[in-house]
C-alpha cells in the first residue's frame, strides 16, 4: 500500500485581496491593518467604488486559480497491492492508530455523545437528554455540559484502546494459562489444554466489539 495525501490546497486570490494590497495605506484596507499601517480604530468599510472594481478582477483572479491548480494540483494518490485486503481490518488499523492518537492531541472541539455510550458518571444527565433534540437551545445547552468532552476524550480512548489491541500479535494470550501443559502437544494422549479466564477473554472482546461500534457511529465526527 503506498498512500500520498497532501495538505489543503486553496489558490484562489479574492479581488478584494489585490485591491487591499494595492491600496494599502487606505483606511480600508486590511492589508494596511495586519502590517501595522492603519491602526484597528481606524479601520472602516471599503468604498462602494471597490465593489464595482472587484467585478473586472475577478475574471482575472479565476484565470491565476486555473493555472495555479493546474501546476500545484492537490496529491490524492492510493496504491493497493494484493496483499493489503488479505487481512483488511489488520491493516487499516496501523493507518487509523496514530490518526486517532493524533486527533485526540489536536483536537479543539466534542460532538454530542449520546448518554447510553459512555458509562453512567460521565452522562449528561435529565437537564441536558430534555433538551437534547431542540435546535434552538442546543448549542447552550452543549456549552453548559462541563462533561461533554470528556465523554468524547472517553469515546476517543475506547477507540484507540481497541486498534492497539487489533496491531497488537497476540492480544488475548493473557488469558490463557499454559502452565499445566507441560511440553505435550494437543495430538499427544493425556495432554491437558490451558485454562482460559473466560470472563476476562469474553470482557475484553466486548469492549473490543463496543469501540469498533462507537468507531462506526461516530465516524463522521473524526475531524478537527
Amino acid at each position: 500500500m503506498k498512500v500520498y495525501l497532501s495538505g489543503y490546497r486553496s489558490h484562489w486570490i479574492s479581488p478584494y485581496s489585490v485591491l487591499e494590497y494595492i491600496f494599502f495605506w487606505t483606511d480600508w484596507s486590511k492589508c494596511g491593518r495586519n502590517k501595522g499601517v492603519i491602526a484597528d480604530e481606524d479601520y472602516v468599510d471599503h468604498p462602494i467604488w471597490v465593489d464595482k472594481c472587484t467585478k473586472y478582477i475577478r475574471p482575472i483572479c479565476v484565470v491565476i486559480q486555473s493555472v495555479l491548480d493546474f501546476i500545484h494540483p492537490p496529491i490524492k494518490y492510493v496504491k493497493i497491492d494484493r496483499y493489503d485486503t488479505w487481512s483488511m481490518d489488520y491493516t487499516l488499523s496501523y493507518i487509523i492508530l496514530p490518526m486517532l492518537k493524533q486527533l485526540k492531541e489536536e483536537t479543539h472541539g466534542s460532538p454530542w455523545i449520546d448518554d447510553e455510550d459512555v458509562p453512567a458518571e460521565l452522562r449528561s444527565g435529565k437537564k441536558n437528554r430534555k433538551f437534547k433534540n431542540n435546535p434552538d437551545v442546543q448549542a447552550l445547552d452543549i456549552e453548559d455540559d462541563t462533561l461533554l468532552h470528556k465523554r468524547w476524550a472517553w469515546v476517543l480512548d475506547e477507540m484507540i484502546w481497541a486498534f492497539e489491541q487489533k496491531v497488537q500479535d497476540d492480544p488475548e494470550s493473557k488469558f490463557f494459562d499454559y502452565t499445566e501443559c507441560g511440553d505435550k502437544l494437543p495430538w499427544d494422549e493425556n495432554y491437558v489444554g490451558p485454562k482460559v479466564d473466560w470472563d476476562g477473554l469474553n470482557a475484553h472482546n466486548d469492549r473490543k466489539r463496543n469501540a469498533f461500534r462507537l468507531f462506526g457511529k461516530y465516524y463522521e465526527n473524526l475531524w478537527d
